[in-house]
Formats: structure tokens, C-alpha cells, sequence
């Protein structure tokens, strides 16, 4: 099933379940049912943005975009952690409120919509579980299986509820629960997005063995002035420059050159590589070798360097 078609399926099933759970936590009084359906709400508006992306992201390369449009995916993971704990920090406050003014709920009712959110969403994450490492559809099937733990927990607020005729505390003290939930989820994902758009290296890259596997290469002397960055959460990209042994012919160069990019491109997933064939090594006087100086000379710190990829 292709991953448009998952986000399709997932965002139609959480619409419904939005509005469903919107009417039943104003019929029933539930502050639980509202920061679920508050929630939902926002996986509404993400899984939409997800797919805008993800469409976006299949088009192909142009001269103004170089790169493609892969950083769309990462745009929409980014927007949807920031939205999800902005809702919940309003979720906490009225959570809060409430627990010191406790008001009645309706247990049996809120039991029942809860228990079918738990469904909905179980059925949801099993949609979009497709085993892929991308960022966009992780925090989505993120998500899916937060909203399934926090209509647990509401369910089981509805349930005492219910059984007691008492304890309407417990409901705000379940959307605490359901908050508490979404927000370390939606940090992660925040760190995880913005450590891709700060072009950080790539989490999991082992930088000590790619940098051994481009010096095994046959001709390879030496690698320096190395760049691994993500352009999603699936695609690497990778700049280096690497010294050649024996100063060889232009042929031989590119060859070499080759088989360095073969020996990077499966097992470390690197789609785009720019590497820069030396016979020496370049230095230069600044505390970054191969540096680039695009500084205006004006008001310019000495020995202060802005660095470029090669390429």
C-alpha cells in the first residue's frame, strides 16, 4: 500500500473520530474527551500537512531547487510537534483548573467513545505502520499510538466513573495523563526535525566507520574536511575531500572516485555525494582546512571563516 494511500485512510479515520468525540465530551461534560478530541484535531490537521508534504516531496528536482523538495516532509513533522505541545500546555491548564473544581461527567458515555477512539486509532497505526525509518510517517504512527494510550486512559477515568457514580476528578487527572503523553512524544519529534534542518549529522551515522570504508577504497590516501547532513530523514547527502595516492591520471581519478561513492552509497544511505579529488592535501591558515573565505572584509572578525560545500 503506498504511503499517500496510508495517510488517506488514517486522516479519514480521525476526522470522524474528531467530531464524534467533540459532541460526546460536551454531551458528557469530559475534559478527557475533549483533550482526546483536541488532539485528534491536531493529527487532523498533521496527517493532512503529512500528505501535502509527501506529495510535494515525489516532485521532481528543478534548477531553483536542487535538492528536490525531500525537506517538506521535515517542514510538516516540525509544525505538527510545535502544534501538538501548544495544545497540550492548554490542555494541562485547564486539566488543572479542573481538579480543584471538579465538575460531574458522564462515566458510561465517555467509556464508550473512549473505547471506540482506542479502536480507531489501533486501526490507524496499523494503516500506517509500513517498517520505514521516514520522520514524517514516524510521527504520525507517533501519534496514532499516543491517542490510543490517552483514550485508554480516558476509558478507564469513564470506567471508575461509571462504576463509583463519583471520583469526576479522575477525568481531568486522565487528560493530564493524555498530555503528558503527547508532549514528550512531540519533543522528540521537534528535536529530531530540527536537528535535520540544522543540517546536523545524521542520527545513527557512524562518522569513524564511513570515514574507513572511503579510506579502504584502493588509491585512497587520505579523507578530510568531511560533511554528512540529512535532506530527510531517509536521505543522506555527503561532501568530502579525499587525497589520491600516486598522483593518477584524470581516468584513474574518476574511477577512484566512483568507487568511493559506491562503497558509501548502501550501507550508509548516503543518495548524494560531492567529493573533491586532491593529489595534496589543501590547507589552509584558518582552524578549518580547505575553508572558503565569503566574509565581506568589513567588520570581519581575523581568522574567522565561512565554509562551503564543494560541488
Amino acid at each position: 500500500m503506498k504511503r499517500t494511500t496510508r495517510l488517506a485512510i488514517a486522516l479519514s479515520l480521525n476526522a470522524v473520530l474528531t467530531v464524534a468525540q467533540v459532541i460526546a465530551g460536551l454531551v458528557a461534560g469530559s475534559l478527557g474527551l475533549l483533550a482526546d478530541a483536541g488532539h485528534n484535531l491536531t493529527d487532523v490537521a498533521a496527517i493532512a500537512g503529512a500528505l501535502f508534504a509527501l506529495r510535494l516531496s515525489m516532485r521532481p528536482a528543478t534548477r531553483e531547487h536542487s535538492f528536490g523538495y525531500h525537506r517538506a516532509t521535515i517542514l510538516a513533522a516540525l509544525a505538527n510537534a510545535a502544534a501538538i505541545m501548544a495544545l497540550s500546555v492548554f490542555v494541562v491548564v485547564e486539566a488543572i483548573r479542573r481538579i480543584g473544581h471538579p465538575t460531574p461527567v458522564d462515566g458510561s458515555l465517555v467509556l464508550v467513545v473512549a473505547g471506540v477512539a482506542v479502536v480507531v486509532n489501533g486501526g490507524a497505526m496499523l494503516v500506517l505502520r509500513d517498517g520505514s525509518r521516514e520522520l514524517n510517517m514516524r510521527a504520525n504512527l507517533v501519534h496514532m499510538a499516543g491517542d490510543a494510550g490517552a483514550s485508554l486512559a480516558v476509558a478507564g477515568a469513564g470506567l471508575v466513573i461509571l462504576l463509583t457514580g463519583r471520583l469526576y476528578v479522575l477525568d481531568p487527572i486522565a487528560s493530564l495523563v493524555v498530555a503528558a503523553i503527547i508532549l514528550v512524544e512531540a519533543w522528540k519529534l521537534l528535536r529530531q526535525s530540527s536537528d535535520i534542518l540544522l543540517e546536523s549529522s545524521p542520527s545513527g551515522m557512524n562518522l569513524e566507520a564511513l570515514t574507513s570504508a572511503m579510506r579502504a577504497v584502493p588509491g585512497v590516501a587520505e579523507v578530510h574536511d568531511l560533511h554528512v547532513w540529512s535532506l530527510s530523514s531517509e536521505l543522506h547527502a555527503l561532501s568530502a575531500h579525499v587525497v589520491l595516492a600516486g598522483h593518477p591520471s584524470l581516468e584513474a581519478a574518476q574511477a577512484t572516485g566512483d568507487l568511493v561513492k559506491t562503497a558509501l552509497a548502501e550501507p550508509f544511505t548516503i543518495a548524494h555525494a560531492t567529493i573533491e579529488l586532491e593529489c595534496e592535501r589543501c590547507v589552509d591558515e584558518g582552524e578549518q582546512p580547505c575553508a572558503l573565505d565569503l566574509l565581506p572584509t568589513s567588520g570581519k572578525d581575523p581568522g574567522q571563516h565561512a565554509h562551503s560545500r564543494h560541488g
